[in-house]
């Protein structure tokens, strides 16, 4: 007999402000059920996270098949773990995933482009030794611990003292829009050059993705699943396509690229074949604990840290424009100003153990897992906090990790074709609020967008350009001015800010109401299913006992002053 999925798992379905929910925040399903889609979210952030490494590691000057890229896999995850739950835990408290970023990947590569971190060619490479090796890429990752860790320290500050709630003032939808765009568009050369290692795989990559996710997200497939209390054994029917597209694609693609590497179609060492990477997988431990410094002791430059600044910034933009449209999803009020400054505190300090524990990358809120939750109306985070247990589980486990690392590059290309676009039009997505007929806002979207990529090819193209004198100066200055996320954003904001128009035609009443900035929208949702949802899971009733709490931003107590 055919049972609708969610009715078997919803035994207490409600209304929420987004619509029917199965579970809302604050409930607790079942432990076999809170596995299952645990997992669900574990492998909808695997997709992305290990994305990262292809851009990255290139960069780093690592070859291809050196095991150490499965080390930096597991890494990330390891950590994406841990801030996971505390994020979930003592942080905004919302359902959220909270992993590596591509965001951070651009001020990444803008650092590398210096001249003093530019790879030797790979004749060089391939004349030293594995020590020298090791070295060269250690040497680059430390630098970029550095410069990540001590970066995020701004974040942690904004969050904690409040300073991010002030702020929501001026990072208005026109700052938004480019800052978050420019990611996605900065990153296409490195799209292009993974898909044209062979354009027939890639394509057909990109063409099964969008079959899966957008023609048959409706299309659900029969599963059968027991049930106690004598109901026994039962048929539902599982959207298989519109929760797992992206898995589903790489599963495909790289089985077809393993049929195409046995029958001898592509010739040995072509980056389609399965086997390219295959010593990876042979040297990776089984078990490894990750650990703060395991690449050495991280280096701070000024310039690296200026530019990573450009990352923080367009995760705080990110991650502050995506909390509401949690808290609908999983029926929980708008969150409150305490619990946005709060989670944004515990992500920078999840940026700076990134740093610090050799990840190369910062944290953020994961979109895809924000969709899983739109999908299944499951907003509990209690399967988030057994999604962060089983992250930290699999990041101990090395050789799990280096499997990734085996997905032909094409594969990988056709997967960035998609990804990068989708972040670009999330950045656009924020436009939903402005006036798009004024030619004001026009003008400003078309400078801050236009700009950033014009100056940032030329700096590119002429890397030495900057010459002040001084060399910190230079590199500062190179980063900064090449980081397009930093100069886009700074545009819009400044020009939105500085231009003269209407609250309405800038989006901001709007914007207002979906933040929920307003004094009277905050004490509209004030009460008990606010305090239940966003306090503490232990101490809030004593901490309400004493008055001076009420002065502390990212306390549940925390009364606002506008």
């Amino acid at each position: 007999m055919a049972v609708d999925a969610e009715q078997q798992h919803s035994p207490k379905q409600s209304t929420a402000r987004g619509g029917a929910i199965s579970y809302g925040i604050d409930d607790n399903p079942p432990w076999y059920f809170c596995i299952m889609m645990a997992l669900q979210h574990y492998l909808t952030m695997i997709g992305a996270i290990v994305s990262i490494p292809f851009i990255l590691t290139p960069a780093l000057c690592m070859r291809d098949e050196d095991p150490a890229r499965g080390t930096i896999i597991s890494t990330m995850i390891f950590v994406t773990g841990l801030i996971t739950f505390l994020q979930t835990t003592w942080g905004c408290r919302l359902p959220l995933v909270q992993g590596g970023t591509i965001s951070f990947l651009v001020p990444t590569l803008a650092i590398l482009s210096l001249p003093r971190w530019k790879c030797p060619s790979d004749e060089l490479i391939g004349a030293m030794s594995d020590t020298e090796r090791t070295e060269l890429w250690q040497v680059r990752m430390r630098e970029l611990s550095g410069a990540i860790a001590v970066a995020a320290v701004s974040q942690l500050v904004l969050g904690f003292s409040g300073l991010v709630g002030k702020l929501l003032r001026i990072v208005t939808p026109l700052t938004i829009a480019p800052t978050v765009a420019l990611v996605g568009i900065t990153l296409f050369r490195h799209a292009s050059e993974t898909a044209s290692k062979q354009w027939g795989i890639a394509v057909g990559t990109t063409t099964m993705l969008t079959l899966f996710s957008q023609l048959m997200a409706n299309v659900n497939c029969p599963a059968v699943v027991y049930r106690g209390s004598g109901h026994g054994l039962r048929v539902t029917w599982f959207p298989l396509f519109k929760l797992f597209p992206v898995l589903l694609t790489i599963a495909i693609m790289w089985a077809l690229c393993g049929v195409l590497t046995a029958t001898g179609v592509f010739p040995e060492g072509h980056p389609a074949r399965t086997d390219v990477r295959l010593r990876v997988l042979q040297d990776a431990a089984w078990f490894r604990v990750p650990y703060p410094g395991q690449f050495g002791l991280p280096t701070v430059s000024l310039a690296g840290v200026l530019g990573m600044l450009a990352g923080v910034i367009a995760c705080t933009v990110e991650s502050i424009s995506y909390y509401p449209t949690i808290a609908q999803m999983c029926g929980a009020p708008p969150p409150p100003l305490h619990a946005i400054n709060r989670g944004i505190g515990i992500e920078g300090l999840g940026t700076v153990l990134a740093g610090l524990w050799g990840a190369g990358n910062g944290t953020n809120t994961f979109g895809e897992n924000v969709g899983a939750i739109g999908v299944t109306r499951v907003g509990s985070r209690r399967v988030i906090q057994w999604a962060a247990a089983i992250m930290v589980l699999q990041g101990v486990l090395s050789k799990f990790g280096a499997i990734f690392i085996m997905v032909p590059d094409p594969v990988v290309g056709g997967i960035f074709c998609v990804m990068f676009g989708m972040i670009t039009a999330f950045g656009l997505g924020a436009l939903q609020y402005v006036d798009l007929r004024s030619s004001r806002n026009l003008y400003i979207l078309g400078v801050s967008f236009f700009f950033p990529l014009v100056l940032c090819l030329w700096l590119q193209e002429h890397p030495g350009a900057i010459r002040t004198g001084n060399e910190t100066v230079d590199s500062t200055l190179s980063v900064l001015l090449g980081t397009t996320i930093l100069v886009g954003g700074v545009l819009g904001c400044v020009l939105d800010n500085l231009i003269p128009g209407t609250d309405e035609e800038r989006g901001l009443v709007a914007w207002s109401k979906e933040m929920a900035l307003d004094v009277g929208q905050q004490s509209e949702h004030a009460g008990a299913a606010e305090r239940s949802t966003f306090d503490f899971p232990y101490g809030s009733d004593l901490m309400r006992r004493w008055k001076w709490t009420r002065h502390v931003p990212f306390l549940p107590t925390y009364k606002m002053k506008l």
